[in-house]
């Protein structure tokens, strides 16, 4: 893939579309991601060309679609995906909303799941895939945006390899012990490592998938690479910032200031603690109540100047646990004002709708504090808000630690939401400051905000998908091509495959006994067998009896443990080296044994001439921490014996420096006068068969990884299409 886009277009994927139909007309939406993409665009002054696909909202009769598409395509560039009522209820509120959103932000107990909502979501996400498909031109640049499409990076991926895709979340990622609850996690992740880059607010959030994916997937990262399959998918940290354009304009505004005095007047003598969120569970409002309660219990001088205005955007209506929600807070605040009101003071003012975007910048303005304390948020722009217009006023910001906004917003009074004398604590701190110290402490935090504002955002997102690259390969070795397989085809004589079994022929399992030949492989190998010119060697680490029970219907030379035994097709195993030093074995097993009860999920397999020690049950990162210090051990328990120590793929194997696949490999090939040899593998034991490329032989490394290897394929799939090709030759034709 190039390091540059081939065209300047960015096809903007996202759930909603920036406007919604109502009653037959276009609504304009706003938004942080409607703004921030306005200044990348060429009609804001950027370089893309931006198209957008997405659901108008609603559902759509069917024979009105053809005219709203139309409409929306002519008017603004915009790609529409309708919905049914049905799809809208299971694959919206019911999927996105009632299974994902709950687990994203750590709440298990509104965790839903049915199965008809995730055939919905796969089904809705390949609507999306094909309606990108239709829309993108060579080499553009894919952004899909949040948890409604975490399918479908991979499914554009399949369809579209020349697209480079980037994914960012908009909410939290959970750890892993809370997604694992998912019953569709894998296929989830799975989805996601289909993009080029996937951002995340935090470097938290960054963290939590990365174990996520080490732990379900098996992929290995460092911190912004995870390298999986056939492909490297880049993780990084952008968090996104507030539309300061807009609110900048606002600030500027008549409507503005003339909201803004008639606040001051109708609050004159009165501070302001204001709280704005949308309706929802993830918001801590309950929490927040009772710190309201709280303070006011124990400062009861202060109930005559202080209201707390709760503005609460009314969210997901038709949902039962929210309307439960909105019930709990009417009584809750119908209580406090009933007990703490006074002749000339109600404490809580709340207000279950939406405001205008000029009374809502006139409450940022003049409010002493914010109150921002969710008990987790993707980021939360409130508080960022808020801080970009207080100009000139002095405010004081009190934030959860648990707001992505929380590793920005530095001087912010930080609160922990389940604490609720902490809570009401922290508001009486913010109400008694001095304004020196809180324009000491906003004024650094609002160039913050000013500058990395949400435009900001959006370039610095798109300037990483354009550098970045999902191609794992990116090395000297060449990827396996047509020109190494005409050998194969250009004459009669004999011509010899020797092919590793685990991770060459067969993909992992987490059980390797399981990890047996697939149908597809199966046909594979049988066609190859029917081939008079070939001779053909499995050449494994597994025991003898293990090929044999699996490959042993096939006229096949079966080499087992590295090269310690070989069965010729209708023969009984023989040894390849009967004389090998063995002694170190009941040494190695002593060392072995001792991890294997100190790592659950790990075991001992004992060979004749070796022995490993498997991990791939374990913990990923805790296997990973042991075997490396079992290898120090191992080291230290064998340093002046014949063995050899080799780091496997969820293995340490210790065998016999006098066997190796290499040294078979090279016997059977002095036996023979081949006129072409093929050499594949995937890890570090089959380097040794490698080193034949020297002697003019094809030499081919499975996945990622240095090697001595001329050719690459990505997984045990290329490989088996790769031998598809081979079984079908016949002498004399081309490839």
């Amino acid at each position: 893939m190039s390091e540059q886009p081939t065209t300047n277009r960015i096809i903007n994927v996202s759930n909603r579309l920036p406007v919604r139909i109502d009653s037959g007309r276009f609504v304009k939406s706003s938004g942080g991601l409607v703004s921030a993409l306005e200044g990348i665009q060429k009609s804001g002054g950027g370089d893309f060309d931006l198209q957008w696909i997405g659901w108008p909202g609603g559902a759509a009769e069917e024979n009105e679609q053809g005219n709203l598409s139309e409409r929306l395509k002519s008017e603004f560039g915009y790609h529409p995906i309708f919905l049914s009522e049905e799809e809208i209820a299971d694959f919206y509120h019911g999927f996105s909303n009632s299974s994902l959103w709950p687990l994203l932000h750590y709440n298990q107990t509104y965790f839903n799941y049915q199965h008809r909502w995730w055939k919905a979501y796969e089904r809705i996400n390949a609507c999306f895939a094909d309606a990108v498909c239709d829309a993108a031109k060579q080499g553009d640049l894919v952004w899909v945006h949040d948890y409604h499409l975490m399918l479908l990076p991979k499914m554009l991926r399949e369809r579209r390899p020349d697209l480079r895709i980037g994914f960012f979340l908009h909410t939290p990622f959970p750890s892993y012990e809370i997604f694992r609850c998912h019953p569709k996690r894998q296929e989830l992740l799975e989805g996601l490592l289909g993009a080029d880059l996937v951002g995340f607010h935090t470097f938290g959030y960054l963290r939590h998938f990365r174990s996520a994916v080490l732990r379900l997937t098996g992929s290995e990262s460092d911190v912004y690479t995870i390298r999986h399959d056939d492909a490297e998918t880049h993780i990084d940290v952008f968090p996104i910032g507030m539309n300061w354009s807009g609110f900048e304009q606002e600030l500027g505004s008549e409507r503005f200031n003339e909201c803004k005095q008639r606040f001051l007047t109708d609050y004159a003598n009165k501070r302001i603690v204001l709280n704005v969120e949308r309706l929802d569970y993830s918001k801590g409002i309950p929490q927040k109540l009772e710190a309201i309660e709280k303070y006011l219990e124990f400062n009861p001088d202060r109930r005559d100047d202080v209201v707390f205005i709760l503005i609460a955007v009314p969210s997901r209506e038709d949902v039962g646990e929210y309307a439960t929600l909105k019930e709990n807070i009417e009584l809750a605040v119908s209580r406090i004002n009933g007990q703490y009101a006074t002749i000339s003071n109600i404490p809580v003012h709340f207000i279950n709708r939406g405001v205008k975007i000029e009374e809502l910048c006139a409450l940022y303005a003049i409010s002493d504090v914010a109150m921002v304390t969710p008990l987790v948020d993707g980021m939360n722009l409130v508080a960022k808000e808020y801080i970009a217009c207080q100009e000139d006023h002095g405010g004081v910001l009190i934030l959860s630690e648990f707001a992505g906004a929380a590793k920005e917003l530095f001087n912010a009074v930080m609160v922990n939401p389940y604490d609720i004398d902490g809570m009401a604590w922290a508001v009486g701190e913010a109400l008694d400051m001095d304004d020196q110290h809180k324009r000491e402490l906003m004024e650094p935090m609002r160039r913050l905000v000013i500058d990395n504002d949400s435009k900001w955002w959006a370039r610095r997102f798109i300037a990483s998908l354009v550098r970045s690259t999902g191609d794992a390969t990116r090395d000297e070795v060449k990827r396996m091509d047509d020109q190494a397989l005409k050998p194969f085809a250009a004459s009669p004589k004999k011509k010899a495959l020797f092919l590793d079994y685990d991770g060459t022929l067969r993909g992992f399992t987490l059980d390797p006994a399981k990890a047996t030949p697939q149908p597809r492989l199966i046909e594979i190998l049988e066609k190859l067998s029917e081939r008079e010119d070939l001779d053909i060697y499995v050449v494994s680490g597994r025991k003898a009896d293990f090929l044999q029970k699996h490959l042993g219907r096939f006229n096949f030379t079966l080499v087992g443990e590295h090269g310690y035994t070989f069965t010729k097709p209708g023969q009984e195993p023989e040894l390849l080296n009967g004389d090998a030093d063995l002694e170190w074995m009941p040494t190695v097993r002593e060392v072995f044994d001792l991890y294997a009860a100190s790592t659950p999920g790990s075991h001992v397999e004992q060979k004749r001439s070796a022995l490993v020690w498997h991990y791939r049950a374990a913990d990923p990162e805790f296997g990973q921490w042991k075997a490396i210090e079992l290898i120090g051990h191992l080291k230290e328990a064998i340093a002046n014996v014949p063995a050899a120590i080799a780091h496997g793929k969820k293995i340490v194997e210790v065998s016999s420096q006098q066997i190796n696949k290499g040294m078979a490999v090279e016997r059977f090939i002095h036996e023979h006068d081949y006129d072409a040899v093929l050499c594949i593998g995937d890890d570090q034991t089959d380097e040794t068969m490698h080193r034949h490329r020297k002697m003019g032989a094809v030499t081919i490394k499975v996945g990622p990884g240095t090697t001595d290897a001329e050719y690459r394929l990505t997984g045990p799939d290329q490989v088996h299409d790769m031998l598809d090709v081979i079984a079908q030759l016949k002498p004399g034709t081309t490839v």
